[in-house]
């Protein structure tokens, strides 16, 4: 069922979703502040190309005081506006019976997107 839901994701919007979050990531890395957030949006990507199965974990590396400040610098560098678009297009879907799942796997990516630093995306 996992399979069959990431296909129906990919065709219907998730393909075009990652890609533009791995366009993004290239920009970010471009210069040499922009690395930390380009892995950040990379991640998002990959959680965006096969959502379906995957789960988000606190990263046994995170650093405390660097996380929460690359988390605060995220959410006011664009970390916002992708939180409450993932967010809104999780409130369309799940006004339907049908588009409950995948209004979860938006739920999902905005719940990353809001604090995308000290966290994994574990692919089960």
């Amino acid at each position: 069922m996992k399979f069959l839901g990431n296909i129906i994701w990919l065709i219907f919007g998730g393909f075009a979703v990652a890609i533009e979050y791995f366009i993004s990531s290239l920009l970010l890395m471009i210069t040499i502040i922009g690395i930390p957030f380009g892995l950040q949006t990379m991640k998002l990507g990959i959680l965006a190309l096969w959502p379906f199965g995957s789960t988000i974990t606190s990263s046994r590396q995170s650093t405390g005081c660097l996380t929460t400040f690359m988390n605060i610098l995220w959410f006011f560098c664009g970390g916002l506006v992708i939180t409450l678009t993932h967010l809104l297009f999780g409130i369309l879907l799940g006004i339907t019976i049908i588009g409950i799942p995948w209004a979860k796997q938006h739920f999902k990516l905005a719940s990353l997107a809001l604090t995308p630093f000290g966290r994994d995306v574990i692919s089960i």
